[in-house]
């Protein structure tokens, strides 16, 4: 994503123009893009698989700078189902992230939910909360797609 496309994102956008910037900021280990995707309200949170809630910016920061630490995290968004309203957007979606074990790089499937809702500084994420998955987390277990008349 080029520059522009991401102040462009931060700046007012979509929540789609949200989460990309997000997983962007993600595989780039930028905290600072990171974090400005994020609303800027006390309540504000964030959970990782096995992990507990992390409530507020402060918070947040600490656990994906801690996370950064040992490099960018690469999670690529997949199956996204979407929720929307007029000032708020639920996302819930299958993530496949890249991690090196000792054999070798290998996929790991994680459940995500990520909400947005429209601020005065446009759209922003008020939650992330993930949990562990499997490979067959990548196929919807009751999803009928739709049928056109």
């Amino acid at each position: 994503m080029k520059k522009a496309k991401i102040q462009a994102a931060i700046v007012g956008g979509t929540p789609d123009d949200i989460e990309q910037a997000f997983y962007e900021a993600l595989h780039h280990a930028d905290i600072q893009q990171l974090m400005t995707c994020w609303a800027e309200e006390d309540d504000i949170v964030c959970v990782h698989p096995g992990g507990p809630r992390h409530i507020g910016a402060g918070a947040i920061r600490a656990v994906f700078e801690a996370m950064f630490v040992n490099g960018s995290v690469q999670a690529h968004p997949q199956r996204v189902h979407k929720v929307e309203s007029l000032a708020s957007s639920v996302h819930h979606l299958v993530e496949r992230v890249e991690v090196m074990t000792p054999q070798g790089p290998k996929q790991a499937y994680v459940i995500a939910t990520n909400v947005y809702h429209k601020t005065p500084q446009g759209w922003r994420m008020v939650a992330h909360h993930a949990s562990s998955g499997t490979a067959n987390d990548s196929a919807d277990v009751g999803f009928k797609p739709a049928v056109l008349h």
